[in-house]
C-alpha cells in the first residue's frame, strides 16, 4: 500500500500538555485549523480546534482553512497538516487512524523475545510458540550480512515493507517469503498469541509520531520492566509480548502506509550473540535526478552509543556525514577515514565530503518533514 500525502508538515509542540488533554485531542483524531496572523516576535498565531498556538513560520503557505491530524499526544503532541484536498474517509487514512495509537518500536519487542530466548523460560512454552519465536529470531539480520551490499539488500527487502509485494509476485509452491520476512513471522507470532488465554492491553506509554515525519533517531536497548525482571514464569511474558508484536507490527505498517515511491523509512532488528538492536535507514530518491540518492541511517550500540549518518549521492560524488554521541566514538570512527577513502577509490566514487561530528543531529530538521516549534 502506497500513500503520498498531498500537503504534510508536522508540529512539534512545546507546553501544549493541557490543550492535548481536552476534548477532541486523541490520536487519530481530525481538527480543524486556521492562520490568524503574525505576532510581535514574528510567529505564526494559529487556532486549532479550540487552542490558539504560536509558532515558526513553515516556510510554506497555508490555506486559509485546512485540517490537521493528531498523531502523538502527551507532552509534545503531533499534527498533521492536511491538505484541503485530502481524502479522510479513504481506506489509507482509515488504516492510519486505527494504526497510529497502536504502534511502538522495535526495541520493546526485542527486549522481551531476549529474555524469553533464555532456556530456563522459553522451556516452559508450548513448542508451537516457541517455533514462532525461533522464526522471528531467524527473520532479523546479523551485523555480518550487513557489511556486504547484498546481505544489506536482502536485509531490507525481508524487512517487512515488501512483504506484500513480494507475495503478489512470488510462485505459489514458494513458502519461504513470509517465512524469512520480519512481518510475515509477526503475524504468525500475533496470531498464536490471540490464541493464549491472557492477553496484553494496549500500552499506556507515549509512543512517537510517524517516522516519516522525522529524521532518523537512534533506538536503544530498553530493559525489562522489573515486575518480569526477576521472574522465571514465561507465562507472564505472554501479555507484554502480544501487546508489542502488535505495537512493532502497526508501527510498520504505519510505515508502508506512509511510503512513496521516492522515500522509504525501513527499520532492520539486527541480533548477535549478545543481543538485539535497530538499524534504522531513510531512502530518499530525488525526483528530478535519476542518479541522486540520500541516506540516513541511525543505530544505538551499547559499545559505541548512539550514531547517526548521512550519504548523500550525486551522480558519482558521495558525501558522507556522521554524528556520535560519544567523544571516544568520534575518535573511532576518524580513525577508520583513510579505510574509507581507499575503499571509496576502488568504487569509482568521487568523495566529496567525510566528516564525523560530536552530538547528534536534531531529530526531524533533514529529510522528512518541516516541523515547527509551538506554545500556547
Amino acid at each position: 500500500m502506497i500513500i503520498q500525502p498531498t500537503s504534510v508538515a508536522a508540529l512539534t509542540w512545546l507546553g501544549a500538555a493541557a490543550g492535548a488533554s481536552s476534548e477532541g485531542w486523541r490520536i487519530g483524531s481530525v481538527l480543524s485549523a486556521r492562520p490568524l496572523g503574525v505576532n510581535e516576535q514574528g510567529l505564526l498565531v494559529l487556532q486549532v480546534g479550540a487552542i490558539t498556538v504560536e509558532t515558526e513560520a513553515p516556510g510554506t503557505k497555508l490555506p486559509p482553512q485546512f485540517q490537521v491530524r493528531v498523531l502523538s499526544v502527551g507532552a509534545q503532541p503531533q499534527l498533521e497538516i492536511l491538505g484541503a484536498d485530502s481524502q479522510l474517509d479513504t481506506t489509507v487514512h482509515q488504516a492510519l487512524r486505527a494504526r497510529l495509537p497502536q504502534q511502538n518500536g522495535y526495541a520493546p519487542l526485542l527486549a522481551t523475545v531476549g529474555a524469553l530466548s533464555q532456556w530456563s523460560v522459553a522451556k516452559q512454552l508450548p513448542p508451537y510458540l516457541r517455533s514462532a519465536l525461533a522464526l522471528l529470531e531467524h527473520s532479523m539480520s546479523t551485523p555480518r550480512e550487513l557489511t556486504t551490499g547484498e546481505g544489506l539488500r536482502q536485509a531490507v527487502n525481508r524487512s517487512g515493507l515488501f512483504l506484500e509485494a513480494q507475495l503478489a509476485h512470488a510462485p505459489a509452491s514458494d513458502a519461504n517469503t513470509a517465512h524469512d520476512d520480519v512481518k510475515g513471522a509477526m503475524l504468525r507470532l500475533v496470531a498464536i498469541l490471540k490464541g493464549q488465554a491472557t492477553l496484553g492491553e494496549s500500552s499506556a506509554d507515549e509512543v512517537d509520531p510517524p517516522l516519516l515525519y522525522r529524521g532518523v533517531v537512534p533506538q536503544g536497548r530498553l530493559p525489562l520492566p522489573p515486575d518480569l525482571l526477576s521472574t522465571n514464569d514465561a507465562t507472564e511474558f505472554l501479555p507484554r509480548l502480544y501487546t508489542d508484536v502488535q505495537a512493532a507490527l502497526a508501527r510498520l505498517e504505519v510505515a508502508q502506509l506512509q511510503a512513496n515511491p521516492n522515500h522509504w523509512i525501513v527499520e532492520i532488528p539486527v541480533q548477535d550473540d549478545e543481543g538485539a538492536d535497530v538499524l534504522q535507514l531513510s531512502l530518499k530518491h530525488e525526483e528530478d535526478a535519476q542518479q541522486d540518492w540520500t541516506m540516513g541511517f541511525s543505530l544505538d550500540l551499547p559499545s559505541l552509543g548512539p550514531i547517526v549518518g548521512e550519504l548523500q549521492l550525486r551522480g558519482l560524488r558521495l558525501s558522507v556525514r556522521l554524528w556520535a554521541q560519544l567523544r571516544d566514538t568520534v575518535d573511532l570512527l576518524e580513525a577508520q577515514f583513510d579505510h574509507v577513502r581507499k575503499r571509496l577509490d576502488a568504487t569509482g566514487l568521487f568523495l566529496d565530503q567525510l566528516t564525523c561530528q560530536f552530538g547528534l543531529p536534531q531529530a526531524g530538521n533533514s529529510m522528512s518533514a518541516v516541523f515547527l516549534k509551538a506554545t500556547v
